[in-house]
């Protein structure tokens, strides 16, 4: 997941972070995190919202982690049983971190995607559709929507999936496909998260 960095491009040393998985088998476990661009993991405040609303359908669940960053939702669904999960993360040393972390957690049902997400989700599924999706793109690049759009036309999608949305509060425009139920809303900062269902007639 990524967020909106600061610009401080003068005397900037890397600083790896770390994320803590906040529940379930991994809890209490910190993950590094490399210092990419624009890669500001979800806050545990946030998490621990986002998976009170999610307590009864992460359980085995085929997850997908779109723009994964951190990877932070992700994890946090695997460490609560999910039946696997899929990252997809563009930048190289991003995406080496996360297959790394799923070593460390010894996950044999994860695996990291090193590519562009849009580009991705072009493609017609072929394969098992997701029922739990998490949304967290770069700010500002208007990805959310495309995403979105990409996911429900071209059967990614279960009948019935969860997907999860994070944009930036000043994105008026977005608009989830009109088969998508709000469920849950919230806003906390410069965020606007929320979680739908998809329905199909």
């Amino acid at each position: 997941m990524r967020k909106k960095t600061t610009q401080n491009n003068t005397s900037h040393k890397s600083a790896d972070g770390v994320i803590r998985i906040i529940s379930g088998q991994f809890r209490g476990r910190k993950l590094p995190v490399k210092d990419v661009q624009g890669l500001r993991p979800t806050t545990d405040r946030i998490k621990e919202t986002v998976f009170n609303w999610l307590m009864h359908d992460t359980r085995d669940a085929r997850t997908l982690d779109c723009f994964a960053g951190s990877g932070g939702l992700g994890f946090e669904a695997l460490s609560r049983f999910a039946k696997n999960t899929t990252f997809i993360e563009l930048d190289a040393l991003a995406a080496k971190q996360l297959t790394q972390n799923i070593a460390t957690l010894n996950a044999q049902n994860a695996q990291v995607l090193n590519t562009n997400t849009l580009t991705f989700l072009e493609s017609k599924n072929t394969s098992e559709a997701f029922n739990l999706v998490f949304i967290d793109p770069p700010f500002r690049k208007n990805l959310a929507q495309s995403c979105c759009d990409l996911l429900e036309n071209n059967q990614w999608l279960d009948s019935d999936a969860l997907i999860y949305v994070e944009v930036e509060t000043e994105l008026t425009s977005f608009k989830a496909p009109s088969n998508w139920l709000l469920i849950k809303e919230k806003k906390a900062g410069q965020v606007f998260y929320r979680l739908y269902q998809r329905h199909i007639n």
